[in-house]
């Protein structure tokens, strides 16, 4: 490689859509275990807009020091650029796909002609989809994973006494709310592969595209509450959670599981009358239930959709997309 920069997206200051800048940025340095990957497509989620707001939901103390200029974006696909000599399981020339040191924070990012990865974040990027899809399912895809197959780490949420556990799914009754997102259309498929009767929550212009992904029932949240519906249900995934993913104990059996994607959850004392379970984990990076979950994408047992792609020079404008709502899968940058 004749240059030492490339170009990026980069903030400067915290704030709407309008902060981010596509500019030239320092090329990111290999150390030891890492893989520098020539960057083809980049996914977006909502922990990049969370950034680029300055984590402004977040408790002051949660919030990480932030170290502008910053560049954004933890889901890549594309092709290995160089390896470190340490690094045995990539070559030059290999198409890979990854979560880039999620949740950490730092060095190199997504949203970028190149990023330099940890080898333990990749995975061969099944062949059967190309880049954009590719990129679409590192974040959406570990998150629906680690809360419904395999948890796959051992990090401790503060939040919670005990280590979330996945539970068995065969022959149960799972409700996906926000079914229609990223996560969401992931957890559809991966219930109905583990064998579950699932029940999607969405609005209704996403019926068929649900029913298209296994759903077995859906409910049109804006035609009628969820929790006035569905009734005897093992197992909630609340993509959406927050303050509101209380309401879904009235959803759930006696033994039954509420697990929401993101806090808020409130009502304790509530679940323990009922005798439900309420569980969290924060998504971590993880190779090798890449691999995994890229035999299901390879094989067309799961398939990421995609809402809309936009070059890396209109990031801003994909910020703004995602702003709008109502996303039908995942939101892609493009890298030429």
């Amino acid at each position: 490689m004749s240059t030492d920069t490339m170009k990026a997206i980069r903030l400067h200051e915290f704030g709407g859509p309008e902060v981010l800048r596509y500019e030239e940025a320092p090329l990111p340095e290999l150390k030891p275990g890492e893989v520098l990957v020539r960057v083809h497509a980049v996914g977006i989620n909502p922990p990049d807009w969370y950034l680029r707001e300055g984590y402004k939901d977040l408790p002051p103390e949660w919030r990480p020091p932030v170290p502008f200029p910053v560049i954004l974006g933890s889901d890549v696909s594309g092709v290995v650029e160089a390896v470190a000599t340490d690094v045995q399981d990539f070559s030059v020339g290999d198409e890979v796909y990854g979560m880039v040191r999620f949740p950490s924070f730092g060095e190199s990012a997504a949203y970028a002609e190149y990023v330099a990865a940890p080898a333990s974040d990749l995975a061969i990027k099944p062949a059967g989809i190309d880049h954009v899809h590719a990129a679409g399912a590192p974040m959406a895809g570990l998150t629906a994973w680690q809360f419904l197959i395999e948890l796959g780490h051992n990090e401790q949420n503060p939040l919670q006494p005990a280590m979330h556990r996945p539970m068995p799914l065969n022959g149960k009754t799972v409700l996906v709310n926000g079914a229609a997102g990223g996560v969401g259309h992931f957890a559809v498929q991966l219930a109905k592969w583990k064998g579950a009767h699932v029940i999607a929550v969405a609005s209704g212009t996403h019926e068929s595209f649900l029913s298209g992904l296994g759903a077995d029932e859906f409910i049109d949240y804006t035609k009628s509450p969820p929790e006035d519906v569905a009734h005897d249900v093992d197992l909630v995934l609340d993509t959406l959670g927050g303050p509101t993913t209380g309401r879904f104990l009235r959803t759930l059996k006696r033994g039954g599981a509420l697990f929401p994607v993101f806090l808020g959850f409130s009502d304790a004392e509530e679940a323990a009358k009922l005798g439900v379970t309420v569980s969290m984990t924060q998504v971590r990076s993880n190779g090798p239930q890449l691999v995994e979950f890229g035999r299901l994408l390879d094989a067309g047992t799961v398939r990421v959709a995609i809402d809309s792609t936009f070059p890396l020079t209109d990031a801003r404008k994909a910020h703004e997309r995602a702003a709008g709502g109502h996303i039908q899968g995942k939101i892609v940058l493009t890298v030429v």
